[in-house]
């Protein structure tokens, strides 16, 4: 029989207690440093980030605590770019029919460069009636015109394409205007003078901008360094120069160590003097007596060298054969002349004789011109002292950039 000591609470008609939760020692669960604790968030975190399947899953208990077990983290993917820097650049270039040669040109200096056309036509009343052949696929294309500012009347019908353009859904728009026309147009001297510089600067800097951003502006030459300034923010102009053509012109000649540079001006010399500053130099200047303008050197030895003279364009022509003869009396054994923009107004390239081997005062060695103004290159075209320096390359270049 058993004891009562040894009885169940039951047999007595009391309740069985039902077992609660029990408080657990502190021991039981070491605490923790704050920089573990956050080094397990951390891992957490990396784990739903990138860890593996595997590790996901991989939990340990040892008796005192349970912890994730470091995932292992699997690299991840770099993101796939349109483009790598220095890669060639696909773009499709337009031009003015002025320009059809050079663009030609261009395209068959640079497999990366297409050509495109554009239906210049006119209604009835003279108005220009223009048309962009294939629109449609020029979406998300790098585009490019090449224009011809030669006279007032072609500029309108340009610029009408120009500010169409990058409209078309187009990556990106350059303007190449090898010659800014009105450069020699860039001050207000008297009250009503108008600079008409400035005007078609902020006409150009009004092109529309296309998803890329603002257009690029690429200008050989410009007349007046001042003139880089008028162009307002929602256009990037690109100042390039002719001279890389006329130094490899130089390289090629039988008396290329016998060179010398003369400018005709202290503008010309302030202009161009940095990219020649190899060669020996003389600088002229000019002075006006009455009617007669009068050139004379101010610096620099013409004797016994092949003197080049550089500017950046010629008009009348009537400084350039001013500093042709004062070059021949102080003894130079051969004048040649260069100018980037040949703009010969009234057909004054006539004034320009070559000197068949005559020595200086009987005219010029070498008359080298850029093709920037296309109808002066077809009226000089295999005349001699002439010779075409193109400036295709350094388009081809410039649009890579």
């Amino acid at each position: 029989m058993a004891t009562a000591t040894s009885a169940s609470p039951a047999a007595f008609g009391a309740k069985t207690p039902v077992p609660g939760p029990q408080p657990i020692p502190a021991s039981a669960f070491p605490r923790r440093s704050p920089r573990a604790a956050a080094s397990g968030r951390l891992r957490a975190s990396l784990h739903l980030g990138g860890a593996s399947a595997a590790s996901s899953s991989s939990v340990v208990g040892n008796g005192s605590g349970i912890y994730l077990a470091p995932p292992v983290l699997a690299p991840l993917a770099a993101p796939k770019m349109s483009g790598t820097v220095g890669s060639p650049k696909s773009v499709l270039l337009f031009y003015c029919e002025e320009m059809r040669e050079l663009a030609e040109q261009v395209v068959a200096r640079n497999d990366d460069i297409e050509l495109r056309s554009i239906s210049w036509r006119t209604f009835a009343d003279g108005f220009p009636n223009l048309f962009i052949s294939n629109a449609h696929t020029i979406h998300g294309r790098h585009v490019a015109f090449l224009a011809s500012f030669s006279s007032p009347s072609v500029i309108f019908e340009q610029l009408s394409i120009i500010y169409a353009l990058p409209k078309l859904f187009i990556s990106s728009f350059t303007l190449i205007l090898p010659f800014f026309p009105t450069g020699t147009s860039e001050r207000m001297e008297d009250e009503g003078d108008v600079a008409t510089a400035f005007t078609l600067a902020r006409i150009l800097s009004n092109i529309p901008i296309s998803r890329g951003g603002p257009s690029s502006l690429v200008i050989f030459d410009i007349h007046a360094l001042q003139e880089r300034f008028y162009f307002g923010d929602s256009v990037l102009p690109c100042f390039e120069s002719g001279i890389s053509l006329l130094k490899s012109r130089l390289q090629e000649l039988p008396d290329s160590n016998n060179i010398t540079i003369a400018f005709p001006d202290d503008g010309a010399w302030k202009r161009f003097y940095k990219q020649l500053q190899h060669f020996p130099m003389i600088v002229c200047n000019k002075v006006r007596e009455g009617k007669h303008r009068i050139v004379r050197i101010k610096e620099g030895d013409a004797r016994g060298r092949h003197v080049v003279i550089v500017d950046d364009l010629v008009q009348s022509g009537g400084t350039l054969i001013e500093c042709q003869k004062v070059l021949a009396v102080h003894g130079a054994a051969k004048v040649s002349a260069y100018v980037t923009h040949g703009i010969f107004p009234n057909k004054s390239w006539e004034k320009f004789q070559p000197d068949n081997g005559d020595g200086p005062e009987h005219g010029l060695s070498h008359f080298w011109i850029t093709d920037s103004c296309p109808l002066t290159v077809n009226a000089v075209k295999d005349r001699r002292p002439f010779e075409i320096l193109s400036l295709a390359g350094p388009i081809a270049s410039a649009l890579q950039i």
